[in-house]
């Protein structure tokens, strides 16, 4: 029995219960930052011609791939975030013309920065996707969903309380 508050019993967390979890019940949270002009319209005819893929993705929509600035992926991952994926238009498509040239510059700066440090590179992932490539993207979510449930529940980087 733990200490008594109120009339609701607390105790402290089990660490073994996480493990216990069987792999197909986890599903992992994935944070998606995804451009305006494509590839969140991407998304958006997924949904509108109702293609399957996971309901544990959170979208962030900016207005480039390019003003995701690195600290949103790790403040992501230290907030509990068993993924990221960031992105953008197709090469020669951006609407701000080299914002997704810049923006691959940045992932491959931080994709190796994480490599360094021990996070696994299936957890943050960069694609290109247009606006008229519904299929893709939830294929691409579908893949992203597959490739964090492999490497399982994300344990450096996240903040403990």
């Amino acid at each position: 029995m733990g200490n008594q508050v109120g009339d609701v019993a607390t105790t402290k967390p089990d660490s073994t219960a996480e493990t216990t979890i069987a792999a197909d019940d986890w599903q992992p949270s994935i944070v998606a930052f995804l451009c305006n002009w494509c590839s969140y319209a991407g998304a958006d005819l997924a949904g509108v011609s109702r293609l399957q893929y996971g309901p544990n993705v959170r979208i962030i929509r900016v207005p480039c791939s390019a003003r995701v600035d690195p600290q949103f992926i790790l403040k992501a991952l230290q907030n509990g975030a068993d993924g990221v994926l960031v992105s953008g238009c197709h090469p020669g498509d951006c609407h701000y013309i080299h914002g997704n040239l810049v923006a691959r510059r940045k992932f491959a700066v931080i994709k190796k920065f994480l490599e360094h440090i021990g996070i696994e590179s299936e957890r943050v992932q960069f694609s290109w996707v247009s606006a008229s490539e519904g299929s893709r993207f939830a294929a691409l979510m579908n893949s992203v969903i597959d490739g964090v449930k492999r490497v399982g529940p994300s344990r450096k980087l996240v903040k403990e309380l």
